[in-house]
């Protein structure tokens, strides 16, 4: 146990984790020079494409350091604040965190959240300043922040490239002398915890844990304790790029199990597994349970593919915790499942996922959060779709979620943000200047006014420097409403959503204005009308196609052309009264493209 090194890199998106993660997978030869690719531990096509890091990969090396040989177990996390989930998880396996920063941007919001993630598991930190060699670095004041921010010495930080592989020794070194062994008693009955699990078609599901006491060997009888799930430990082992089978994983050790386990809900990550015969009398306690901040439906696009849908979300969610979800219907859409996402990124990302790995094409309704209403009977009420929303007689008032948003961003931006806030009915709780160049600004803001395009506005009007992350703060009160979208008087109960009264009637009438350009035209007129409760407050029409009925009337008496429209008019009413409006995808999704 003295030789095991258990850490993981934790960084703001686009700092150079995964990158780190190549040079130090390199210079310990864990892979050879064929072998090797940037983002090598990224094995997703979409992470590649987007050059994120979206799920959290370990990886086994060994190190030779004065004459003996360590094992070091890295956990690359992602930095994207809607993948947080991932890193909560990674840092309850380690003892020791690579905290980085880039020497060209400073630190940002999403080094700080992580960073007291780390901190409250009580992890070693080890500072280093990356991407030294960039023209725009800027060494000392960015040490100087990292001092004020981290309470170390100056000393202490390692300055290095992962792009050029300075600083990588210094940095594996560091490892060895500052993180601490891991603690556990080797002897006692055995307590691992399930941090990850994935799901593989030929042998089931690999669950991947850190044993805290005792070991395992291959063949032992193990149970899981939350599920009660009884399994034989088949085939365990280390990760290395491939999986490499032990016949023992050693008290300390990160390794992975495969006991041929078929159904997906047996295994619950922050799980602990123990032996049968001698068992822990009680789990580790693993990390917070997950908080899904936006809710959205998905649906399958043909209703007889649900089944198949199911699967697939089964399967995605061993493989990414954070995705919560549970079975509805829709008038307009059929069955499908209700799904709660840490952010509109994690939802695009899932929905992506089930298109590419499952085969699956979805139709995603429009993404709400959770509201509270108390209604006339003082019962609390929890809505997280608008369909789920009572009638407004019977509601004495309404609660919406509001989170603490802390932006960090260069002092040139701030008029810019200020004005964005109040506009989504911010309040600004505080204000401090860092340096004399970036401030962190604190906002008080709804959560549902953050869900669809606040970050890229905030990216926009801060030319990509400003830095969000955002926790929830609780519920208040509020003046929401539910406005109905219908089409020839029908509502259509997926175009639905709660909005505050404030902003009704203007998110009203572009909705009705969007969805007049996506409607198709059809034999008869359609009517689009926005609503809160009984009574309209935009329309919009879809002209008839019509054919031009008058066309052999060349001259004579127009009581004769009269009498060929009101035929005319007439079969459209009656078509209009039978016909049923076709609804394309493009019109679902028409909500987020509003603004």
């Amino acid at each position: 146990m003295k030789k095991i090194r258990n850490f993981c890199i934790i960084a703001h998106i686009d700092h150079g984790k995964s990158t780190l993660a190549d040079r130090l997978l390199e210079f310990t030869n864990t892979v050879s020079k064929r072998e090797m690719q940037a983002q090598l531990l990224d094995n997703m096509d979409l992470e590649r494409e987007r050059g994120i890091t979206i799920k959290s990969h370990a990886i086994q090396m060994t190190y030779p350091y004065k004459g003996e040989e360590y094992t070091f177990n890295l956990i690359d996390t992602p930095g994207h604040v809607d993948f947080s989930y991932e890193v909560s998880r990674s840092i309850a396996a380690c003892e020791g965190a690579l905290l980085l920063v880039d020497a060209s941007q400073g630190t940002e919001a999403q080094t700080i959240s992580n960073l007291y993630l780390a901190i409250n598991h009580d992890l070693v930190i080890i500072p280093v300043l990356n991407k030294i060699d960039l023209p725009g670095a800027m060494p000392e004041e960015i040490k100087d922040e990292m001092v004020d921010l981290l309470g170390c010495n100056r000393e202490d930080i390692i300055p290095a490239s992962g792009k050029e592989g300075i600083g990588i020794e210094a940095i594996l070194n560091a490892i060895v002398e500052r993180i601490p062994a891991p603690v556990g008693d080797p002897a006692a009955p055995l307590q691992a915890l399930i941090f990850d699990s994935v799901f593989n078609s030929y042998r089931g599901i690999e669950v991947i844990f850190r044993v805290k006491n005792g070991s395992v060997r291959k063949g032992d009888r193990v149970k899981f304790m939350a599920t009660g799930k009884e399994y034989i430990a088949d085939e365990i082992g280390t990760l290395g790029l491939q999986q490499i089978p032990k016949q023992v994983v050693e008290c300390g050790d990160v390794g992975y199990l495969i006991s041929g386990i078929k159904v997906a809900k047996e295994v619950k990550v922050g799980d602990t597994f123990t032996h049968i015969d001698r068992p822990a009398s009680e789990g580790i306690v693993g990390f917070s349970e997950v908080k899904p901040m936006v809710f959205a439906g998905i649906y399958p696009v043909d209703t007889s593919e649900f089944e198949e849908l199911r699967e697939a979300m089964e399967k995605l969610q061993l493989n990414d915790a954070a995705l919560v979800w549970e079975p509805e219907t829709s008038a307009a859409l059929g069955f499908g499942f209700r799904c709660g996402f840490l952010g509109m990124l994690h939802m695009e990302i899932v929905q992506e996922r089930l298109e590419r790995e499952f085969d699956m094409t979805v139709i995603t309704t429009v993404p709400s959060v959770q509201f509270r209403v108390i209604n006339t009977k003082d019962q609390l009420l929890n809505i997280s779709a608008p369909s789920e929303m009572p009638e407004p007689n019977h509601i004495k008032w309404i609660e919406e979620p509001y989170i603490n948003a802390q932006i960090i961003t260069k002092s040139d931006y701030i008029g810019p943000i200020l004005n964005l806030c109040m506009d989504k009915r911010g309040i600004l709780k505080n204000q401090v200047y860092l340096t004399s160049e970036r401030v962190e600004l604190q906002f008080l803001i709804p959560l549902a006014e953050v869900v669809f395009d606040f970050f890229d506005k905030l990216k926009t009007i801060s030319r990509g420097y400003a830095s969000l992350d955002y926790e929830l703060a609780g519920y208040q009160e509020s003046e929401m409403v539910k406005l109905d979208v219908m089409l020839n008087g029908e509502p259509v109960d997926a175009l639905s959503a709660i909005v505050h009264r404030t902003k009704s009637y203007e998110w009203g009438k572009k909705l009705c204005e969007k969805l007049r350009e996506l409607i198709p035209r059809q034999m008869f007129e359609i009517a689009i009308q926005a609503a809160i409760g009984q009574k309209i407050i935009a329309r919009e029409t879809v002209k008839a196609m019509r054919k031009d009925v008058l066309a052999k009337c060349y001259g004579g008496d127009i009581s004769r052309k009269r009498k060929l429209l009101e035929k005319q008019k007439k079969g459209k009413k009656r078509m209009r009264q039978v016909g049923n409006v076709e609804i394309p995808q493009e019109a679902f999704m028409a909500v987020l493209k509003i603004n």
